[in-house]
């Protein structure tokens, strides 16, 4: 006792003395993030002890995240990103003293090989880029994401419990959030230019607050199909429509269409037709591509420039939408024009990862030019699959398909594989979201993002692991059947 006494002193002195220092150095220096450093080594700390402890912390902070910009040049967003370094750094040295913690099965499952060729071009993709010190930057983030939302839980989710934790500790957050800008956008009449001021800072903006929600909304009905009680099952109702009503008031029409999707996805699960539908929107994708470049058929929908104007008045904004005259949808024309042809100049590695906005500009054509082409906020071509094509070539794009389509497959396979209620669930949850995230990423590029990547990559480690469960648990009744009886 005495011994545990004196550690524990020791602990804390240690710790007080930290603090204490860095305290000073942000005194003197005047900047505050000083500060972070001793909270970050309390976290490790807390971490290494208990592993769970770092990883649920980070997914409740999922939604809460905001960016913060140390300089033009600069930023980040706090505390989640901060706290994504740290839990892959964890379980990465948690693996390398352990390797045991994560089976053999999960590293050779053809969702983490095909994630793995992936990172591969991403880096050779950096080796050829326009700009290699971006690009290699971009590669090492990727990295941290896949350490959080990949490594992590393929140590954290053993069993049942861990992975439902890990669903309602993000649905709660996000429903947390959802409702402060519920409130905060009623106190704007719910008016559909004030959008964007209610989400901050959680969010960017409308569309990232929308892609974060619709993902949400698939959790909160498996909650409903395992919930025991009426009153569970009334609760959950109240917050799915509190959470629909959230998604209307947001006012992006990507979301909407993604909710939509998900829907369609489900039933496609159901059917078997989820894989075959993504192979048939890929071959229409590219056929309307080609119908589209024939005799530049294209220019014949250059948008009038004085006519294209940001309308502040929802229903104007979606009858503009469908007139072609709305400011966002022709800008997205501009961008897509200007990355289709970029493609042709790099198709085998492209410009680099992260490098579109320093690219694109010789590339754009005129007749779509908008108010707002100057790109004052250095965003990119939003569609990730686009992007993907432009900053990592035609093989990095393939390689994205397959993993994407892979994880369509898995979530297929699960659900008429499965003989419980519980991986049922998981894997029409996961594809319905997965087809989502596909949705969102066709008008945007989010992928990359906090809110987003992590969902993403999130769904690739639970069928990970749900299609190794049911593996294993179909091999042990197959040998259980084959044993000879007394």
């Amino acid at each position: 006792m005495i011994l545990v006494a004196d550690k524990n002193k020791s602990v804390f002195w240690f710790f007080a003395s930290l603090f204490i220092f860095f305290l000073s150095v942000t005194i003197f220096t005047d900047e505050y993030y000083w500060t972070l450093i001793p909270f970050g080594i309390i976290i490790s700390y807390c971490g290494w002890q208990n592993s769970n402890i770092v990883f649920f912390l980070l997914l409740i902070t999922l939604p809460f995240s905001a960016e913060y910009h140390f300089n033009s040049e600069l930023g980040t967003d706090i505390p989640d990103e901060f706290l994504m370094l740290i839990t892959a750094g964890l379980f990465l040295l948690y693996f390398i003293y352990r390797p045991e913690t994560i089976p053999k099965n999960y590293l050779c499952h053809p969702l983490i090989i095909f994630l793995l060729f992936s990172m591969i071009w991403i880096l050779v993709a950096a080796f050829f880029s326009t700009n290699p010190f971006i690009s290699f930057k971009f590669f090492l983030a990727k990295c941290w994401y896949l350490g959080a939302f990949v490594l992590a839980p393929l140590i954290i989710f053993r069993n049942k419990k861990t992975i439902t934790k890990a669903a309602v500790v993000i649905a709660a957050s996000m429903f947390v959030v959802a409702s402060v800008i519920l409130i905060r956008h009623a106190g704007y009449n719910f008016r559909f230019a004030d959008i964007n001021d209610a989400a901050t800072p959680f969010f960017r903006n409308h569309v990232n607050y929308s892609a974060m929600l619709v993902c949400a909304i698939p959790l909160f009905f498996a909650f409903y199909s395992h919930a025991t009680t009426k009153k569970m099952k009334w609760l959950i109702v109240g917050a799915i429509l509190i959470l629909l009503t959230a998604l209307f008031f947001s006012y992006s029409r990507g979301a909407w269409l993604a909710l939509l999707v998900g829907l369609i996805s489900y039933w496609g699960i159901k059917k078997r037709l989820l894989f075959q539908s993504f192979v048939a929107a890929i071959i229409f994708f590219v056929g309307f591509l080609f119908w589209a470049k024939t005799n530049d058929r294209y220019l014949q929908y250059a948008p009038d420039f004085k006519t294209t104007i940001f309308h502040k008045d929802f229903r104007e904004h979606l009858i503009a939408t469908y007139k072609l005259k709305d400011v966002s949808t022709e800008e997205r024309f501009y961008r897509w024009i200007a990355g289709l042809r970029m493609i042709k100049d790099n198709e085998l590695t492209g410009f680099g990862p992260n490098t579109f906005y320093y690219n694109y500009k010789p590339y754009t054509i005129p007749a779509f030019k908008t108010w707002v082409s100057d790109n004052s906020e250095h965003s990119t071509v939003h569609n990730y699959f686009l992007l993907v094509a432009i900053e990592q070539g035609i093989p990095g794009l393939i390689f994205f398909l397959i993993l994407i389509g892979g994880m369509l497959c898995y979530a297929q396979r699960i659900y008429h594989r499965a003989t419980d209620l519980f991986h049922k669930s998981v894997a029409a949850t996961t594809g319905a979201v997965i087809s989502m995230v596909i949705v969102v990423n066709f008008l945007s590029d989010l992928i990359e993002t906090d809110k987003i990547g992590s969902i993403f990559f999130l769904c690739l480690s639970v069928l990970v692991v749900a299609d190794t469960h049911i593996s294993f648990k179909g091999t042990n009744e197959i040998n259980s059947n084959n044993q000879p009886t007394g």
